[in-house]
């Protein structure tokens, strides 16, 4: 059994199997077993999931967050991932909708948000926008993103 801990600043959230959990001062979580948690930096508010692929972040993130709706959520990322299946001609967005899709399979959510941040700058380059933060926390804070380097982009969208 490995241990994770994850410190957090004083004020910041973290959501933790369905619950929100707020530090009142600088602290550091160890959790023992496995758990289900997303960071706030990491949490995309509903107003900028404005793409396709920031729809499914989206989607993806409430399976987290909302334990007890999953089987709507399920749903609703089953029929929205095979719309882009069908849309999207990039192949490093196909590829990286196939491994997303075999993550939330195998109920790694967690890392499926990550491939998905990977995806989100392609996509809009492919629809010509300007470069920005994938999310952007509650807390009004600047976002510590890890650094994404795009794969080669072939094709575009149908």
């Amino acid at each position: 059994m490995s241990t994770l801990r994850i410190s957090l600043r004083a004020g910041e959230r973290i959501f933790v199997n369905g619950a929100v959990v707020k530090a009142d001062r600088k602290t550091t979580l160890e959790f023992l077993n496995d758990v289900t948690f997303l960071l706030e930096s990491h949490v995309m508010q509903a107003e900028d999931a404005t793409t396709p692929l920031r729809q499914l972040y989206f989607i993806v993130q409430m399976m987290l967050m909302d334990p007890a709706n999953v089987d709507e959520s399920r749903s609703l990322f089953a029929r929205s991932l095979a719309t882009m299946l069908k849309t999207y001609s990039n192949r490093d967005i196909l590829a990286g909708l196939q491994d997303m899709h075999d993550m939330v399979e195998r109920g790694r959510s967690f890392e499926a948000l990550k491939c998905l941040r990977t995806l989100i700058p392609i996509e809009d380059r492919i629809l010509g926008r300007p470069e920005r933060n994938v999310v952007r926390p509650n807390s009004g804070r600047p976002v510590q993103q890890e650094t994404v380097k795009p794969r080669l982009v072939v094709g575009g969208m149908s």
